[in-house]
């Protein structure tokens, strides 16, 4: 039996709130635990719900979705939470900002209803809501940045393999990609992934891609 995705939604509009849960509340294997209408009254509602996923609403009156996912993402007791980051204008400054803060991904609020329940399985089981091609962008996006050691700190605790496939998951490639690319199995670069991801304790796949944008390493591979 497949377990039930408990969900919280935080947003200031009613009316988008009011169109997510019912389209949820239609869906089987989802029930939708709570709503708040802005970032403060998100955490407190998922502290006390502890939800499988959040969706959130970056830009609000007050605390915004930003600050509240970090307030989520920084506390010990909602490790297993997961928050995807609803926006109306795609890639941009505020989405980076979201995921630096500990985003599992993101979604346009204009998405289609099959990408919006994929989007909630996808993050449920514990895998970035950023695809390849969003990767991509993502880096493109904000790369040419000049990059932040002091907020990046934990390079040295990767091996050379493990930095290396930390770079090439930055860059978007799939574990099928990486292996290719490493001449290594499948199982061995998400061996490889999921160590680094421990050793930099970073939520998910999406939280790498920050770590090697903040650090330098993408930039200094030449993407």
């Amino acid at each position: 039996m497949t377990p039930l995705v408990r969900v919280v939604l935080v947003d200031d509009q009613a009316l988008m709130r009011a169109g997510f849960r019912a389209l949820l509340d239609a869906e089987d294997g989802i029930e939708v635990v709570g709503e708040a209408s802005d970032g403060e009254e998100g955490v407190a509602l998922v502290r006390a719900s502890v939800p499988d996923v959040v969706l959130m609403d970056v830009q609000m009156p007050g605390t915004s979705g930003i600050e509240a996912t970090r307030r989520i993402a920084n506390d010990a007791a909602l490790a297993g939470v997961r928050v995807v980051i609803l926006t109306n204008y795609g890639l941009d400054e505020y989405v980076f900002e979201a995921l630096r803060a500990g985003a599992s991904g993101f979604l346009l609020k204009d998405s289609e209803p099959e990408d919006l329940l994929a989007g909630i399985a996808v993050v449920a089981r514990g895998d970035a809501l950023l695809s390849p091609s969003v990767t991509r962008r993502l880096i493109g996006e904000f790369v040419a940045r000049p990059p932040d050691r002091a907020t990046a700190p934990g390079l040295e605790r990767l091996t050379r393999r493990e930095r290396e496939v930390t770079a090439l998951a930055a860059r978007g490639l799939t574990n099928e990609e990486i292996a290719a690319h490493m001449v290594i199995s499948p199982f061995t670069a998400k061996t490889h992934i999921s160590r680094a991801m421990t050793k930099l304790a970073a939520r998910d796949r999406a939280q790498l891609v920050v770590f090697a944008y903040e650090s330098g390493l993408v930039a200094a591979r030449g993407t």
